[in-house]
């Protein structure tokens, strides 16, 4: 069997002046389609998101003390995110810039001159806190300003920048819980802060915004492995907090003393879901899957709502109004349906082209939160990126990577690529697979598998291993909780400079194939091909696939051993028709090129050598490929 399987993708917009509608054996079609395409090369492309935690970004200190404070261990500012920074994301292939931890999250620091109350290190983790507990949705974190008193007015400058610089900014919304202190200076007049109406002598009312534990206080979770700060004195790190009558812990847990597992440091947003699991709010019927966002905005504008939906619907149409283009949402499945379908169509009234990506780790949900919730994206971590980091650490056989596409190809357009990102190990950690080098083969082909957008996470690209200990937590992944340099990314930033003079020959060179591999973003067979698996005759450890759209075709095949594989492919006639019988095969990406297609009974079949941790993206160059 010459194809092991095949997924076949919907149509796609691909530009605002080409629409395909599907395969036709027409060959004037076909040579429509591939004149338009031609024409629109250079406007097309998958979206790029490049995380960055904005705080680490232009921190040029390398002292990395454990547990130390800004002063010791330096922290990065949005005015570090100069022309030359951005044009260094932009150059990645980035259309979509995530600045995570911009919100006015917990931190431990004295900002009281500017009227911010001091945070309580026992319900802060890190010394620089969880940019996941917010305490202020209508500010900027003031780590993050030169001058803290104009931390907005800073943020609003590296929007403009990343506009002009051709990108979009997203930034995160935190909905399933605050922090435990939550408490906003720079809400809109009249906006009443979230708990301030709350009747708190019960434990659940549909417009309270949070869930309480009545007549018991909040007591701080201890730990016999854990101190607060390392165990470095504090005024307020008495082992107290006051919060009376307790709330639930933002994971749901309900005890008045949370474990010190849960996420203590955060209280959970109540919805209108009750205590027992049921919906105090009307549900969505079933039909609206297949509705538009104006339809499901229709939808909600005659129902009465939980008090928390109006909130933070408030906040998201608030940061549109300052330029941010898109959001992240944290933990999205933890938040009812209904709500995202009220929220997104919201957005999209205001803003038809806002970027919406979830955080959501379920495949039973996946479906119900993009066409009943509007995601226009969902990581897809539980399949792809489990699978092909199992193939990594060699716990599974290349070809499984096709088993975990299938079951999301109704919607692959809408599940999101990665490799890192802030809760997931670094590839070059020991834990991970050790080298950053086993990035490249799966950059490959969690890139040019599918119409999916890909993320990169700031230093991937340069090799970082994430191996600092900068406090709370342990090493593998870059600390989101504390003060901390990220050497590989510094070299590259080379002290403001961002032009790489410091990487190492190894880094450098790695970089620029992450620079090669974005650049494929643009190829119309791969921003709207279909897909095809095809098969490998001699190694179990070499993905291979083929990417086509008109009479556009590449065919991608990754190794990933660390020994050289010398591998058989053989070409369907559909395939070998498009590609031309003893067509001599070229490489976009690497130097594979002058690989010759043979004639065979079944169709056509080429014979090639990849290196270690080597890929050919190969093409006849119908489309003037370069």
């Amino acid at each position: 069997m010459t194809i092991m399987k095949i997924i076949k993708y919907s149509p796609l917009l691909l530009a605002s002046s080409i629409y395909l509608t599907g395969c036709s054996d027409s060959e004037t079609q076909a040579n429509q389609v591939n004149e338009k395409l031609t024409k629109s090369a250079d406007e097309i492309s998958k979206p790029v998101v490049y995380q960055v935690f904005t705080r680490l970004f232009g921190n040029t200190q390398t002292v990395n003390v454990p547990w130390g404070t800004k002063e010791q261990n330096g922290v990065g500012k949005f005015a570090d995110f100069n022309d030359a920074a951005l044009q260094g994301i932009k150059d990645l292939g980035t259309t979509h810039v995530w600045y995570t931890g911009v919100l006015h999250h917990a931190l431990v620091g004295d900002y009281s001159q500017y009227g911010i109350k001091q945070d309580d290190p026992d319900v802060v983790k890190g010394r620089a806190g969880s940019p996941y507990a917010i305490k202020d949705y209508y500010d900027v974190n003031p780590d993050l300003a030169v001058n803290p008193e104009r931390r907005l007015v800073e943020f609003s400058a590296l929007i403009e920048r990343t506009h002009q610089h051709g990108m979009k900014v997203v930034i995160d919304i935190v909905p399933n819980h605050v922090a435990r202190n939550y408490h906003s200076i720079a809400r809109p007049a009249g906006v009443k802060d979230f708990g301030e109406q709350d009747d708190t002598s019960k434990e659940y009312a549909r417009d309270n915004n949070f869930y309480y534990v009545p007549g018991q206080s909040f007591q701080v979770p201890s730990s016999d492995q854990y101190q607060v700060l390392g165990g470095d004195a504090h005024p307020l790190a008495d082992g107290l907090f006051n919060e009376s009558p307790a709330k639930w812990t933002g994971n749901g847990a309900r005890a008045a003393k949370p474990d010190i597992n849960d996420w203590y440091e955060t209280v959970k947003v109540n919805y209108g879901v009750k205590p027992d699991g049921s919906y105090d709010f009307p549900t969505l019927p079933a039909s609206f899957a297949t509705k538009d966002a104006r339809a499901h905005y229709e939808f909600w504008q005659d129902k009465n709502l939980p008090n928390s939906w109006y909130k933070f619907r408030d906040i998201a149409l608030f940061w549109l109004d300052k330029g941010v283009d898109g959001f992240r949402y944290d933990m999205a499945e933890m938040v009812p349906v209904e709500f995202w379908s009220f929220l997104n169509s919201a957005i999209k009234m205001q803003n038809p082209n806002a970027f919406l990506l979830a955080e959501v780790y379920n495949p039973k949900m996946y479906r119900g939160y993009i066409h009943q919730g509007k995601m226009d994206y969902l990581y897809d971590k539980v399949g792809f990126y489990d699978t092909l980091k199992a193939i990594m650490q060699n716990k599974q056989a290349a070809s499984n990577i096709f088993d975990a596409q299938q079951q999301v190809a109704d919607i692959e357009q809408h599940m999101l690529h990665f490799l890192e990102n802030h809760d997931e190990q670094r590839i070059a950690s020991p834990d991970f697979a050790g080298n950053a080098l086993w990035g490249k083969p799966a950059m490959v082909v969690s890139t040019l598998i599918s119409r999916s957008p890909s993320l990169l996470y700031f230093g991937q690209d340069v090799g970082e291993d994430g191996s600092e200990n900068a406090g709370f937590g342990t090493p593998t992944r870059t600390s989101i909780f504390d003060y901390i340099g990220v050497p590989a990314h510094q070299a590259w930033m080379n002290n403001g400079q961002f032009d790489g003079a410091n990487l190492t020959p190894e880094q450098a060179s790695l970089q620029k194939y992450y620079k090669a591999i974005m650049a494929l973003n643009n190829l119309p067979a791969v921003v709207g091909g279909d897909m095809h698996a095809l098969n490998v005759q001699g190694s179990d450890r070499v993905v291979a696939f083929s990417r086509s759209l008109g009479r556009q075709v590449i065919l991608v095949l990754s190794n990933f051993s660390e020994q050289q594989q010398t591998i058989t492919i053989n070409l369907n006639s559909q395939t070998t028709a498009n590609i031309g019988a003893n067509s001599a095969l070229h490489d976009l990406l690497e130097t594979h090129s002058g690989v010759l297609v043979s004639n065979n009974d079944q169709g056509a079949s080429f014979t090639l050598t990849l290196n270690a941790l080597s890929s050919a993206v190969l093409t006849n160059k119908v489309n003037n490929e370069q």
